[in-house]
């Protein structure tokens, strides 16, 4: 099936219209054909009423790809991008891995068929788990290509900046990292487009700790990633209480300097939160901005994953809306938007990655932390920004009625409700022309065999997971 005719063949162009509304301005590239190239079959399912969204599944551990076959693509692929590879035709979609503090390098031929993988980083060169990631590039930020990974593995972890194109010679080098965007236990350092704030760099932080707070790093000139101050978020009234701002109500927030920010611990950085009344958030994990361009480049949204018993912190987990003033990055109002709580179990549970269009916001679930209450699996919410509604769009497909499918897949006792997760979601339908086209990650955590241990080739994580990538075409935009 190439460019628009698998869709508009099944669905016909008055229904696909219907449902997509107009196509995203991407021209379709011809060489490109969308089609699965792995073969463990999707480990998701599209909610009902998004069944028009086609799944592919694109790579996943037990592929052997051409031109490297010792190459394992590893456990829990989290964060994410993908670009032109400069040096040939075809792409290069980088990934980390979490769990094996490693990021993968997967090309691509001019089809979209995987050919090669390598890491770039292994679990010695990533020293943290590495969880969601940011890929800017000059178009849409001003400076890069430039990989940007966070460290979540405590108060003193932090981020690097990886070339994607390094050497894999690199993959141990330990001084990728950017002191300048501080010490702590973070999931995303997501840089705002180069149109958000001209003339500056301004790059989004969420810090994954019971205690978490929004960092924003602030430097003159495009892509400074040396010389710049960094700030958290705090409300304006001083009151630092999570659970004090009411769904759908819109505060006052301003950022408040972090002293000492490139020599500062973690620990030190996180005494100056309470000092300075920043907001304490349970566990702000993944940030994006909404697309666009225009006012949006201003307008972020984030996730408070959610801690179980810690009063005046959210349990399920909130998403949030952040709205910077036009020409001053250090103040905006705050409005939470959704919250698990409000009807639990059967709301958001745990939220983890969040994925910001120009129309909606698709918040990824990570289900196995805190939840034995679950009533569902893990799954993607779309959230409606015009409308503020939102409801489940893709779920885990665990099929544990097929004794054959669990034997493989779900190999592991503690199997409830929610243990696999979501990683990145991101758009590359202008990278590879292909309209509405996102990539997604996937983490099963059941699936283990010990032919995936140490996929990266250190023996850091001691891990033997399997994990997915899928391609989604025919998102909502």
């Amino acid at each position: 099936m190439v460019g628009l005719v698998s869709i508009t063949g099944i669905y016909g162009c008055n229904k696909l219209n219907e449902y997509l509304g107009d196509w995203d301005g991407v021209k379709p590239n011809p060489k490109i054909e969308l089609k699965s190239h792995s073969i463990t079959p999707s480990l998701v399912r599209m909610a009902t009423g998004f069944e028009q969204t086609e799944i592919y599944p694109l790579i996943g551990s037990d592929d052997v790809l051409p031109g490297s076959p010792s190459f394992i693509y590893g456990a829990q692929p989290d964060g994410g991008g993908l670009i032109k590879n400069e040096e040939g035709k075809g792409y290069v979609m980088i990934t980390n891995h979490e769990i094996l503090r490693g990021v993968s390098r997967v090309f691509l031929d001019e089809t979209f068929k995987p050919v090669k993988g390598e890491y770039i980083v292994d679990g010695d060169g990533g020293q943290w788990r590495l969880c969601s990631a940011s890929m800017a590039t000059p178009k849409e930020h001003g400076f890069g290509p430039l990989f940007l990974t966070a460290g979540e593995s405590g108060s003193e972890s932090r981020i690097h900046a990886i070339n994607p194109f390094a050497p894999v010679s690199d993959k141990k080098r330990t001084d990728r990292v950017v002191p300048a965007l501080g010490r702590a236990s973070m999931e995303n350092a997501v840089p705002l487009p180069k149109d958000a704030f001209r003339g500056k760099t301004v790059i989004a932080i969420g810090e994954d700790d019971a205690s978490g707070q929004v960092v924003l790093y602030v430097s003159n000139g495009v892509g400074n990633l040396e010389n710049g101050s960094l700030y958290m978020m705090k409300r304006s009234n001083n009151d630092p209480v999570e659970t004090n701002m009411e769904v759908g109500s819109a505060y006052d927030v301003e950022f408040v300097q972090i002293d000492n920010h490139t020599t500062a611990t973690g620990v030190e950085i996180a005494a100056q939160s309470v000092a300075k009344n920043a907001i304490q958030f349970a566990r702000v994990e993944d940030l994006d901005y909404r697309k666009g361009g225009g006012d949006n480049s201003r307008e972020l949204y984030f996730v408070s994953t959610g801690v179980n018993g810690q009063t005046g912190k959210t349990k399920w987990g909130r998403l949030y809306r952040l709205v910077f003033e036009k020409n001053n990055p250090l103040k905006g109002k705050l409005t939470p938007v959704a919250d698990g709580g409000i009807n639990p179990g059967n709301d958001l549970i745990n939220p983890d990655n969040v994925c910001a269009t120009e129309n909606f916001v698709y918040v990824q679930e990570d289900g196995d932390s805190y939840y034995p209450e679950a009533l569902h699996d893990s799954w993607i919410w779309q959230y409606n920004i015009k409308t503020g509604t939102y409801k489940p769009y893709v779920k885990m497909d665990h099929r544990r009625d097929d004794a054959a499918f669990s034997a493989k897949y779900n190999t592991v006792a503690n199997n409830r409700l929610g243990s696999w997760e979501f990683g990145a979601m991101y758009d590359v339908s202008e990278t590879i022309g292909s309209p509405n086209t996102f990539i997604l990650n996937i983490h099963p955590h059941t699936w283990q065999e010990s032919k995936f241990l140490n996929a990266d080739g250190s023996t850091v994580s001691g891990n033997m997971e399997g994990g997915q990538t899928i391609i989604l075409r025919g998102v909502q935009k």
